[in-house]
């Protein structure tokens, strides 16, 4: 409607201009903005004014307000008054309190854990557990505490009582404090001893407690195994009194007959059986034989499910075969095919002409090896890059030979 650079195409008065220019100011007032928002009410009719002077005024304004304003450049940092500040820990070199300590507990935990997920490092991290533990434990309470924990880690983990076994036997013979209430040994023993005690609730107990029971009943027999105790003439020999601890916690299992403890009973005998067995039989005891006729009684009488049944008859087998060892001949030179069953176990296999393989124990083993021999002499180049290894085996199978013949003669 208008050009802002002011030409027209015809010429107005001044009266026109100022009547224009009134409307302009009207229309174009800094105090009233062009379209009302949706969200506040309509102007007044009056209009308002804007609250910072426009020209020149503005200028003398702000320098009036900077000259007045008690604010400084240098003043503090504001904090709101609900504000809670952090302060960080304040780092001295050298100093080993900048970290939180570890707990005993929390120690044992984390390398218990460790030896868990991971026991073929037990040689390689033991040395670095002992040192720890030896500048931790400086008195009698805190050797009672270590006992505590890791008795009570190795007979709640699962599968980890051979490792709490081995465990307990190396810091049995490396943590120096020893106080008069005992050593490390002593006290762990003495735990052992306040379990044992409570066999017969434990072995009627819940299923928690019954789980828990049988826990350290495999420990016990693990720690049989493994702990060593040095007699006067400092030959490691077991300890005897977990000895009679596992018969009379044998006796307790199968006079409870039901499938948790039967199962049990089982597994430590797999375990530690033939062990036991042996020492019994030393002392010129019939200890095992009296469990063994418990077995009996529990497979003829009680009623059990048949899987642990089987389990039973399974192990009064392997108990009759000598627990599946087999006794070698204690000079191998007197070692026969009659008296030594694992005689021809090891023996070297050769190979006929058709490559049918044979070893010492073939019935037609002195002809099928003659042959090779004849071979060799016909063809000793083919023989001659592994001739040691083959002249070795000629010989030992050349003593074969002679035992053999020599028993078919005798027979």
């Amino acid at each position: 409607m208008y050009n802002n650079n002011g030409s027209s195409s015809t010429p107005s008065s001044s009266s026109s201009s100022s009547e224009a220019g009134d409307m302009k100011s009207a229309l174009f007032s800094p105090g009233e903005p062009l379209r009302q928002p949706r969200t506040t009410p309509p102007a007044s009719d009056g209009g308002s004014r804007s609250p910072i002077p426009s020209g020149h005024n503005s200028s003398s304004a702000v320098d009036a307000l900077v000259k007045n304003s008690k604010l400084s450049a240098a003043a503090p940092e504001f904090v709101p008054g609900n504000y809670a500040s952090f302060q960080d820990d304040v780092y001295s070199d050298g100093s080993e309190d900048y970290y939180p300590e570890t707990s005993l507990a929390d120690f044992v935990q984390d390398f218990v854990s460790h030896l868990n997920s991971s026991p073929g490092s037990f040689e390689s991290e033991i040395d670095y557990i002992t040192d720890m533990l030896n500048s931790c434990v400086t008195t009698e309470e805190i050797l009672q505490e270590l006992v505590e924990l890791i008795y009570v880690q190795s007979t709640s983990i699962p599968n980890f009582a051979y490792t709490g076994a081995r465990l307990c036997n190396h810091l049995s013979h490396h943590i120096r404090l020893s106080p008069a209430s005992g050593n490390f040994r002593q006290l762990l023993l003495q735990r052992c001893q306040t379990q044992f005690e409570q066999r017969e609730q434990a072995v009627r107990g819940d299923p928690g407690t019954q789980k828990r029971f049988h826990y350290y009943v495999l420990f016990l027999g693990e720690l049989y195994l493994n702990l060593e105790i040095k007699s006067r003439k400092d030959t490691p020999g077991r300890a005897n009194v977990l000895l009679g601890a596992l018969k009379e916690l044998l006796n307790t299992l199968f006079s409870h007959a039901d499938d948790p403890n039967l199962m049990c009973a089982v597994k430590l005998l797999k375990l530690s059986g033939s062990i036991l067995d042996d020492t019994w039989k030393e002392k010129g005891q019939s200890d095992m034989d009296e469990i063994i006729k418990k077995i009996e009684d529990v497979l003829l009488d009680v009623k059990c499910s048949r899987d642990v049944k089987q389990m039973l008859l399974k192990l009064v087998e392997l108990q009759s075969s000598n627990w599946g060892r087999v006794h070698t001949a204690s000079v191998s030179s007197d070692a026969t095919p009659d008296n030594d069953p694992n005689y021809f176990m090891n023996e070297p296999t050769f190979y006929t002409a058709d490559g049918t393989p044979f070893t010492a124990a073939d019935p037609e083993y002195s002809d099928k090896y003659q042959e090779i021999l004849d071979r060799e002499d016909y063809f000793p180049d083919a023989y001659e890059e592994n001739g040691n290894d083959f002249a070795m085996r000629k010989s030992e199978a050349n003593r074969r030979r002679t035992l053999l013949s020599h028993q078919a003669r005798n027979d």
